[in-house]
């Protein structure tokens, strides 16, 4: 008798229980005026490894959708869908993101699920039918650089105008948003170290940080 054939979600259960999806985002931010950004870009070119071939830059549409799983004060389920506005030919995004797990005061770096999926074009009319809501969107210019396995991005974000096309948009502040993240398997937590180290090195220009959203 021939063995069973596995199914795709044989294969997706076998891999979660081996700790071999990426489903934690290890996580720190800060922010840097516009005045100093272009010298925090020079430190990054210097610490960085995909540097050679010039910085990487992205222009993207992000929409943040939620759900709610059950009645207040339950919290809704948040999802997001990005696309490359500079690279349309793209697949687009969909993530979801759990909520930020602060931990205790000796964890370097804040840690939240995280689960990325390419998808086609029809996410939102999906999402839509499926009963999520759009909150709010937005768009995001920047530069993305590499060191092993963290990114760091440092990101405009402009407002859209309600029911104008994306290129209508103004900035939301005078500064960029910096992001240092890791996407890895649960229980790598050694990660958050050294990406306490890396932060170290981008001191005073910008501070990196654990950053608690339920303070605002």
């Amino acid at each position: 008798m021939s063995a069973p054939i596995s199914t795709a979600l044989d294969n997706l259960n076998s891999a979660i229980k081996s700790n071999i999806i990426p489903n934690q985002e290890y996580l720190l931010q800060g922010s840097i005026l516009d005045s100093a950004v272009e010298v925090l870009l020079h430190r990054l070119r210097g610490l960085c490894d995909n540097v050679d071939s010039g910085t990487e830059t992205f222009h993207d549409h992000e929409m943040c959708f939620s759900i709610r799983k059950g009645p207040p004060p339950e919290q809704p389920l948040s999802l997001r869908v990005r696309r490359a506005l500079d690279y349309p030919e793209m697949p687009w995004q969909l993530r979801y993101i759990g909520q930020h797990e602060l931990g205790d005061k000796s964890r370097p770096t804040i840690v939240r699920s995280s689960i990325d999926i390419a998808t086609s074009n029809t996410v939102v009319e999906f999402l839509n039918e499926l009963g999520c809501r759009l909150d709010y969107e937005y768009i995001i210019r920047g530069y993305m650089f590499r060191k092993g396995r963290m990114k760091i991005t440092v990101s405009k974000i402009f407002k859209m105008a309600q029911g104008k096309v994306p290129e209508s948009v103004e900035p939301m502040s005078q500064s960029y948003l910096v992001e240092l993240s890791v996407l890895a398997p649960t229980g790598q937590d050694a990660i958050a170290e050294d990406m306490r180290i890396f932060a170290e090195q981008l001191r005073p220009l910008v501070q990196l940080e654990k950053i608690d959203y339920k303070r605002f």
